[in-house]
């Protein structure tokens, strides 16, 4: 009998708690994924917010944009008409010499960002800049740097929002974290204040606006706002509420923009008014005099400006931080319609913006290392660069108006957002599907996601609406079924079965699940005759339906019966066991048989009333619209996707699978799209890379699904990992790259790949590629972890904790950074037998495990 070395390793660290009060708090060194140049910053925008909190962007040039604060999208709104009264930071610089500075805190405009038939073409835009600029991020860290031959400094703006796997509260802080990093260039000292000023936009939230006889469109809401300057023991700054919006508004709420300093602080609540932009040019010349404000002016608007400003002196050769926090706390949500009140978990932690920061800043030394801790763990594994930046990247989705946390704390979604409203209602189940960020990550987010599908949105007779009314009394209120989304919520339960541990998690829901398989089996049904074949008409997440046995949908249903049988065996119902044996065993050799045609899986398309297979060779054959019949599918290996990152194995033939994985990179991966048709939406465009939706290699039909032309990331990144698990991975990266680099700053917004809408849920796929090329498997109830046998070091997560894991030379280092692990099991990928060890791990200790063979 082999035996395995244990080696026990205790960090001890020091710990600061989050009850502490902290003292000034200033950023550490921040890691860098991706390096943007000048050219590629103008559609970066990164949010800065917290999971169902609204956010607010930082640009790849400095300014902030994107006020999403108020519950719902508003890409572009700048909180005023296109101008210069939108929000900004400033920096006063003076030399020994007496030779003033002022700049606004952004580099310099575009090329065509000039024209406009009055003049104010964008935002800021007759504010003095810097002459050049340049981004850096590792999400949820941004940076910009900035720096102009003119003045004796440089400037690296940092924001963040704490993002700590596994804790979804600390993650879900309504806070922007800006920090102002000034570098004296010069061989003396110099003095230098920075500056933010905003006018009290509450009320505004882009949504409502009216127009003049120029058609400017110009933001409307704003009633009665005042401003206060306030002073805590561990902070001062702006308070910012409203005396007039309606308390019942979704605009409605409070603001603050404070600062630690204590000294070198001045402030105004108000300008002028502002009668031929007379407010932003007294507060200029004031700044501008001295880097000091003095206030002095009554508060006159709807919406007064009030600005914030700290000035410090700087060595020669030396830097400083000036440290700004943007808290706010608007409660009123209303969704999916405008009419209909749900509120806001993260709301009910605080009274106002000032309580948030009188919470939250006094933490930020811990919620900053800790989300240090994960984003290193990942920039520092063994992973492409490119992977990184997927997977890290796309989780911002998770912080966008995409997602929300009802006052219960589950989670919900849309499926994106359009520019003002949000897109495709109901936690979309064949979109969210796709997704794998939040299960390993947040496990009990996902977890409240599984209680809304299976305990709120079905049916007594098993029939899952694929789209949740809310409040959630009202879920299941619909007769909507979708065939992928409904086997796909099987599959992600049993996932996060696994990956919770929680017997208890099984018992109480394995009703349901039944329910909802059996579902499948009702007369002329998905599975009506119970052959383990999807036959009847199956809605789906091209947003039609197909009539036919298909491998999109055949093996999600295959991926569920698998999944089912695994939970029925745990919970000791043997009948059931048996017979989703015999369905997945009778439906896996049905498919290799019948449906792979020797290079992919095909669609066989039935007519939609007798479910009789049509006589493709028949010109006279009646075809239904928009079926795939005998195309390449992008999605066709989905199920079998989903089932590698279960750990449910394969579906069907091996080889068949690896076969029809390489189909689809080899028929639908267009390398240059220059010559490409496509008469829907173009989400891939010129001379770029990308992974069509579907390719016809034997003939198209007239009319196919609407999307076949397309590229869509989340897909992309579906098939590309299961290309890893297939042993592609040189295809993969490639598909990988291409999204990444049409992603790039200068064409789209590298924080947000979208489909229909920006922040697509679906492109959280992107997390798999971590799992795939880590080979990580975990399982909570066996107490069970694989690895990747291949030298390096790999952060893993499986949703309630997650660290690092060093494989060299047949031994495995595991490092728990968050949470606890407790194994009875572990392996390296490839190892004929585990090593039986007892492992219990807490947070910052390690161990040891050796002799893998």
């Amino acid at each position: 009998m082999k035996k395995y070395l244990v080696v026990y390793t205790i960090l001890f660290v020091f710990s600061i708690q989050f009850s502490t009060v902290s003292a000034q708090w200033a950023p550490q060194n921040w890691p860098i994924v991706k390096h943007y140049d000048a050219s590629s910053l103008k559609h970066i925008a990164l949010p800065l917010g917290g999971i169902g909190t609204g956010t607010v962007s930082l640009g790849g040039r400095g300014e902030l944009r994107d006020w999403e604060l108020m519950n719902v999208p508003a890409k572009g709104f700048s909180t005023v008409t296109t101008g210069n009264n939108a929000p900004f930071f400033a920096i006063y610089v003076k030399g020994q010499d007496g030779k003033t500075h002022t700049r606004a805190l952004m580099g310099k405009l575009f090329d065509d960002e000039y024209l406009h038939y009055e003049g104010r073409p964008v935002d800021h835009h007759g504010l003095p800049r810097f002459e050049s600029a340049s981004f850096d991020a590792a999400y949820p860290f941004g940076q910009v740097n900035l720096e102009d031959k003119t003045l004796p400094v440089k400037v690296k703006i940092k924001g963040f929002n704490p993002l700590i796997p596994t804790d979804a509260d600390n993650s879900g802080l309504p806070i922007a974290i800006l920090t102002y990093e000034i570098s004296n260039t010069s061989n003396k000292a110099i003095e230098v204040a920075v500056c933010g000023s905003i006018r009290n936009f509450i009320g505004k939230n882009g949504k409502q606006n009216t127009s003049d006889w120029k058609g400017d469109v110009i933001p409307v809401g704003a009633k009665k706002n005042r401003n206060a300057y306030r002073v805590s023991e561990n902070f001062r700054g702006i308070y910012f509420d409203s005396q007039g919006v309606d308390s019942t508004s979704a605009a409605w709420g409070t603001m603050a923009l404070t600062t630690q300093e204590t000294a070198g602080v001045t402030y105004r609540t108000a300008s002028k008014k502002d009668n031929w932009s007379n407010a932003l040019l007294n507060f200029w010349d004031d700044f501008s005099a001295d880097g000091e404000l003095t206030e002095k002016f009554e508060q006159n608007e709807d919406d007064p400006m009030a600005s914030l400003s700290v000035k410090k002196t700087i060595a020669a050769g030396s830097k400083a931080t000036f440290s700004f926090f943007i808290t706010w706390n608007f409660p009123n949500r209303y969704a999916w319609t405008d009419t209909n009140f749900i509120g806001n978990y993260y709301s009910q932690h605080y009274n106002d913006a000032w309580e948030v920061a009188e919470k939250v800043l006094p933490k930020l030394p811990q919620l900053e290392k800790q989300t240090l801790d994960f984003v290193n763990a990942v920039a520092h594994s063994s992973f492409p660069d490119v992977i990184k930046e997927a997977a890290l990247f796309n989780l911002a989705v998770l912080r966008s108006q995409t997602v929300f946390r009802l006052p219960s704390g589950h989670l919900m979604g849309w499926e994106g957002v359009m520019d003002k409203m949000g897109s495709c209602k109901g936690s979309c189940t064949h979109v969210w599907n796709y997704e794998v960020a939040t299960p390993f990550l947040f496990g009990d987010l996902a977890r409240t996601m599984r209680d809304v599908e299976f305990n709120y949105a079905t049916k007594e007779n098993g029939l899952m609406n694929f789209r949740a009314e809310l409040p959630l009394s009202n879920a299941n209120k619909g007769s909507a079924a979708a065939a992928d989304g409904q086997m796909g919520t099987i599959m992600k339960f049993y996932r996060d079965w696994q990956l919770s541990g929680d017997g208890e998690f099984l018992k109480k829901n394995y009703s349901q699940v039944k329910k909802v398989l059996a579902f499948a089996w009702k007369e002329k049904g998905w599975d009506g005759n119970q052959d383990g074949v999807m036959e009847g008409r199956q809605h789906n997440t091209m947003d039609v339906s197909y009539f036919g046995p298909n491998p999109q949908m055949g093996f999600w249903y295959l991926g569920a019966l698998k999944a089912a049988e695994k939970m029925a065996v745990a919970m000791k119902d043997t009948d059931f066991a048996r017979k989703c044996a015999d369905l997945f065993s009778k439906g896996s050799k049905w498919m290799d048989e019948h449906l792979f045609n020797g290079s992919y899986y095909e669609h066989k398309i039935t007519d939609p009333k007798t479910f009789e297979f049509l006589d493709m060779t028949n010109p006279a054959t009646k075809v239904p619209d928009f079926q795939l019949g005998s195309g390449c599918l992008v999605d066709q290996l989905v199920g079998q996707y989903m089932a590698h990152i279960c750990g449910l194995g394969y579906l069907a033939d091996k080889t068949n699978i690896q076969t029809a994985s390489k189909s689809v990179m080899t028929n639908n991966f267009l390398a240059d799209f220059s010559a490409h048709f496509n008469n829907m939406r173009s989400f891939t465009m010129g001379n770029e890379a990308g992974l069509l939706m579907a390719s016809w290699p034997k003939g198209r039909l007239e009319v196919p699904f609407p999307y076949f032309a397309e590229v869509m990331t989340g897909f992309e990144y579906a098939a590309a990992v299961e290309m890893i698990y297939e042993g592609e991975k040189e295809d993969a990266l490639k598909v990988i790259q291409a999204i990444r680099d049409r992603h790039n700053g200068a064409k789209r917004n590298p924080f947000s790949e979208p489909e229909c809408g920006h922040h697509y849920a679906r492109s959280m796929a992107s997390w798999a590629t971590i799992i795939a090329l880590s080979e990580f498997s975990y399982s909570g109830v066996d107490q069970s972890m694989t690895i990747t046998s291949q030298p390096g070091t790999y952060f893993w997560s499986n949703g309630n904790a997650w660290g690092t894991c060093k494989v060299d030379n047949q031994q495995a280092t595991l490092k728990v950074l968050k949470g606890n692990l407790i194994l009875k099991e572990f392996s390296l990928k490839g190892n004929p037998k585990p090593a039986k060890i007892k492992l219990s791990l807490k947070e910052d200790e390690e161990q040891t495990i050796r002799a893998l063979k």
